[in-house]
């Protein structure tokens, strides 16, 4: 069979340009939605084409070879999109080099681009969104190129608010309490949220160190003797320090302005800090995480002398104010309207903190904590981190084979959940209409690292590529036809809720950040064009509801990229 005639002199023409993921200029052509950063030539290449009817299709070399032809399948509706779709499988295409696509009735061809290695320059730009987001220090031209800026935040001189005074630290005491990433697209740092962040990415160089030992990114700390993703969590992890109460060990729940500021670079940010409330979530986030680092920075103890064993100890410190204090839920003070983070369900952090302690410690009696509070599996969140320590738990050495069994049952029958929500959807995604929520791409997200790691735990390989399947997602295989991440991909957001990007001056907003995805909630009230739960899309600043961006948002994508990054990594060594 030869290619169709009337697309025949358009091969010539193909670009990037044309890997858009939306519909061109054809009425009756449908609208292509693939993975806008190409695909690796050993993995599978899914591709979603939206009509009404199965269509016909073409795929050339770049010689104009006819290398596959067939037709789709009749296209399924998908009612979380309001739309039909049907999927093109083109894995057989194994060899790196630009591709055309071809479909009956339409006008244009559509490029498919083969690539030896599309996930570790996305992985390294959304590695790098954090150095962005980095209080208390300037950022140069030389790392951060457009994005360069002054100083905001020193956070040398902040104020313990009145909900958060003590005997020995009363209302208007002055701390240091500097460094930090500003949580989201605000100015503040909260100390819950940071919790699933670092411990998420601490596991992605547990899971991955071969792939991070000489990976750098370009930021202040690069060339030094540590791994860039160990260098950046430090950033973080030493202003976390600071918001433990030496006395007696609690945990200041955030640092924040008494209101959101407006519209305004960071160094134009000039409103008074609190620390604000201790509470019982913030301790055990923080028990968790300084365990977590703990255990991980150990084998740095020449690079970082010492800060192993405080991190351990602090840990101990804030787990035992906890357990004093099991209840002590945050309530947003009558004079503070920033971020709340609030949770009154706490049973899984005390789960974290004690699993974490358990996995640092080898004490038994921690692990006894943890089977006591018998927390069910259910992917991360910022206020349900289990599963996190889930996946720890199944790969230490310390616990026997009988005592991993329930954990590996309820980690699989997750995956397995997921894998028949995948079989329901026509875009082949594991996604379904409770998932489309605030931060709806990082449920996705998250969804695809616990598919992988029971791809990793079972070696089955229907979980991996159900998580590529949600990768492929977040870069464009959505009804959107958006890559979620900013300067990631041929059409990605240009207005996300975000502070510094909205008021630099540069245009293109700053990279790597993974916009928050469709939320049929719209609480900000915006002018979206589409109720329908995955069209609940809108890039635009006004639209924190969909388009802004977070720290925790950004880390489970983190983690997915290194693993698939780290697959070619291992295979090359």
């Amino acid at each position: 069979m030869k290619p169709w005639r009337y697309a025949r002199g358009l091969l010539a023409l193909a670009s990037a340009a044309w890997l858009c993921g939306c519909a061109t200029t054809s009425p009756s052509c449908p609208a292509v939605r693939m993975n806008q950063l190409g695909f690796a030539p050993e993995q599978p290449k899914l591709l979603v084409l939206e009509a009404s009817s199965a269509v016909r299709y073409q795929a050339l070399d770049s010689q104009g070879k006819l290398l596959l032809s067939g037709r789709t399948a009749t296209p399924e509706f998908w009612a979380e999109a309001g739309r039909k779709a049907a999927v093109l499988d083109l894995s057989a295409l194994q060899t790196a080099g630009d591709y055309s696509l071809l479909l009956e009735g339409c006008q244009a061809a559509q490029l498919v681009q083969v690539r030896p290695a599309p996930w570790a320059a996305a992985h390294d730009a959304v590695a790098k969104a954090y150095y962005f987001n980095r209080a208390s220090t300037a950022l140069t031209a030389e790392l951060a190129g457009p994005w360069a800026r002054a100083a905001g935040h020193p956070d040398d001189q902040v104020r313990i608010h009145a909900s958060a005074a003590s005997a020995s630290r009363p209302a208007g005491t002055v701390l240091s309490s500097p460094q930090g990433w500003y949580d989201a697209g605000d100015y503040n740092k909260y100390v819950v949220n940071s919790g699933v962040t670092l411990l998420t990415m601490l596991q992605a160089w547990t899971d991955f160190a071969g792939f991070y030992q000489q990976r750098r990114w370009a930021i202040p700390e690069s060339g030094n003797t540590l791994p860039d993703l160990l260098d950046e969590t430090l950033w973080n992890l030493r202003w976390l320090r600071t918001m433990q109460d030496p006395a007696d060990g609690g945990v200041y729940h955030k640092l924040t302005n008494l209101k959101f500021d407006g519209t305004v670079m960071p160094a134009q940010a000039n409103s008074p800090r609190y620390l604000v409330q201790k509470t019982t979530a913030a301790a055990l986030n923080y028990a968790a995480v300084m365990a977590k680092a703990s255990q991980v920075l150990q084998q740095f103890d020449r690079q970082l002398p010492g800060l192993a064993a405080d991190y351990a100890q602090s840990a101990v410190q804030a787990w035992h104010w906890a357990k004093a204090n099991p209840a002590v839920v945050y309530q947003q003070p009558s004079d503070v309207s920033t971020g709340a983070y609030g949770d009154d369900k706490l049973t899984d952090e005390f789960a974290t903190a004690a699993a974490q302690l358990f996995l640092l410690t080898g004490d038994p009696a921690y692990w006894l904590e943890f089977s006591a509070f018998n927390v069910p599996m259910q992917v991360a969140s910022w206020n349900n981190p289990v599963a996190l320590v889930y996946w720890q738990l199944l790969r230490s050495e310390t616990l026997t084979e009988s005592q991993k069994q329930p954990l590996k049952t309820a980690f699989l029958a997750e995956a397995e959940l997921f894998l028949h929500q995948q079989q329901q959807s026509p875009y082949r995604v594991a996604l379904i209409k409770s998932d489309f929520i605030w931060g709806s791409n990082s449920v996705a997200a998250g969804k695809a690292v616990l598919l992988y790691q029971s791809y990793l735990l079972s070696g089955q390989a229907q979980y991996r590529q159900a998580a590529l399947n949600l990768l492929d997602y977040l870069f464009g295989r959505n009804p959107t036809g958006y890559s979620f991440v900013t300067g990631v991909g041929s059409q990605t957001p240009q207005h996300i809720h975000h502070r510094p990007s909205e008021a630099d001056g540069v245009k293109a907003p700053v990279p790597g950040w993974l916009a928050g995805g469709p939320n049929p909630g719209q609480q900000d009230k915006c002018n979206y064009t589409s109720r329908q739960p995955a069209l609940s899309y809108l890039d635009d600043y006004c639209s924190y509801a969909s388009n802004e961006i977070a720290i925790n948002w950004n880390a489970p994508l983190l983690y997915l990229l290194a693993a698939f990054a780290a697959e070619k990594h291992s295979s090359e060594h």
